[in-house]
């Protein structure tokens, strides 16, 4: 062939994107000599008392019998392994009373798939049942709070899929800030757009570790409910697994109108891509129909690792114990190290909240994050521009572009859950970086 010519929706998905950029670090090495500085990527940290459950959990499968051979010879349903769905229902059901059965629960290869799957459901070109094809409009997802996960900026089949709303923040004298929802303007924005799907939000937010509140929560379902659309919360971060939240006001929610997807990623499994859904049962037949199609099934071997372990309270034991305590000294020992770093500078951390990132504000830094980026990586450290995870500007300009926010081009992400050496060469790299790009 002497060319090759992609579809629109080809060309979408296999061009750049932000989440390439990203993965693309984890893997390809820098060149010779150049001595890495990992801080870029979203690997969690390997804890040795989760692995070693995890580690004596498949040396019981490999003892039982035929267990392991039946555990890689078999596929699962397309809804996921219903011995592991029906343990994480009745966890849920007892734990917080949520009124869910094994038909509320969905597993996708991964929380990222699980988003590519809803959002598609949720946004694009939907036609009139009653008219057909004749009249049509097209559906938007809302993310409340944006800077938001790089990951989610490109999974829209559909151009124009995402409108984010830039956030307001506050900030404190002991050189932190901290985002917060403009509802005023999300409001606004849902009142005069009959063209939203869904909204979405994480919680812990990546990229920022920001956490929001019980009843900032409270007040996103309350709308979701008035408009009559769902609420999409991605936990991967959050209770009652991994637990890496460091704030109290930070409750499991779900109700009817939420869809709420987990993942085993950040509680030690991120190669094993499980992915877990709570919704309506409408909802995930819909999931389930789709896995059916894009994948056949779901990978099985993490659900039958961490099944037991949910059942019996040990996984969520080790999360407590050991998980959040683990982030929570590695999130103050790098941010001991930037306060100690870029003193003298104009600098502010996000609140570490909870996730595995601390988001770095730079006010005076004079050139793009992207272009840090690539100067930074040609001393090794690796880290996330910030301009990635502002996405999702309002076609009829209700309100000002995510590019006009104060912060588009001041921060980066960077993640300090890796060895505490090369953490805090990185940061002193970067602070060394700031101070020749400055003002």
């Amino acid at each position: 062939m002497n060319t090759i010519d992609f579809s629109d929706f080809g060309k979408k998905l296999a061009g750049e994107s932000g989440i390439l950029c990203l993965m693309d670090d984890l893997g390809k090495p820098l060149p010779p000599g150049v001595k890495p500085y990992r801080l870029g990527g979203g690997n969690p940290a390997r804890v040795e008392q989760v692995e070693s459950l995890y580690r004596k959990r498949m040396e019981s499968i490999l003892k039982s019998g035929d267990e392991f051979e039946k555990l890689i010879a078999l596929y699962d349903s397309p809804q996921g392994r219903m011995s592991f769905i029906n343990d994480i229902a009745e966890f849920f059901s007892k734990k917080y009373g949520w009124k869910i059965g094994p038909e509320n629960i969905a597993v996708t290869n991964g929380s990222q798939s699980a988003f590519f799957y809803l959002f598609n459901l949720f946004s694009g070109t939907f036609s009139d049942p009653k008219c057909g094809s004749s009249r049509q409009i097209k559906k938007k997802i809302v993310m409340p709070l944006v800077p938001e996960y790089i990951g989610y900026a490109d999974q829209g089949i559909e151009k124009g899929t995402f409108v984010g709303i830039p956030a307001a923040f506050e900030k404190y004298g002991d050189n932190t800030f901290k985002y917060k929802i403009d509802f005023e303007c999300l409001e606004s924005y849902l009142d005069s757009h009959s063209d939203t799907g869904a909204l979405c939000v994480s919680r812990p937010t990546n990229p920022t570790g920001n956490v929001l509140t019980d009843q900032e929560i409270s007040r996103l379902s309350m709308l979701s409910k008035k408009h009559g659309i769902p609420l999409m919360i991605d936990n991967a971060y959050g209770l009652p697994w991994p637990d890496i939240i460091f704030t109290q006001d930070a409750a499991p929610y779900w109700d009817e109108n939420v869809i709420l997807s987990m993942s085993l990623s950040k509680i030690g499994l991120p190669s094993l891509r499980t992915g877990i859904v709570i919704a309506d049962s409408r909802i995930i037949t819909a999931l389930s129909n789709l896995n059916a199609i894009a994948a056949l099934a779901s990978g099985s071997i993490g659900q039958a690792l961490a099944s037991p372990l949910i059942k019996d309270g040990s996984l969520i034991e080790a999360a407590e114990k050991y998980v959040r305590p683990f982030y929570q000294k590695k999130s103050r020992e790098a941010q001991d190290w930037i306060h100690e770093y870029f003193k003298g500078t104009s600098y502010y951390i996000h609140k570490s909240e909870g996730a595995i990132f601390l988001w770095l504000l730079m006010e005076d830094l004079t050139i793009s994050t992207k272009e840090l980026y690539s100067r930074l990586k040609e001393k090794g450290v690796i880290v996330v521009p910030g301009e990635y995870f502002f996405f999702g500007n309002a076609e009829d300009n209700s309100f000002a572009p995510v590019e006009n926010h104060p912060h588009y081009s001041k921060c980066i992400r960077m993640n300090y859950s890796g060895d505490s050496e090369e953490v805090r060469e990185g940061i002193k790299i970067i602070s060394e970086m700031y101070r020749k790009f400055s003002k």
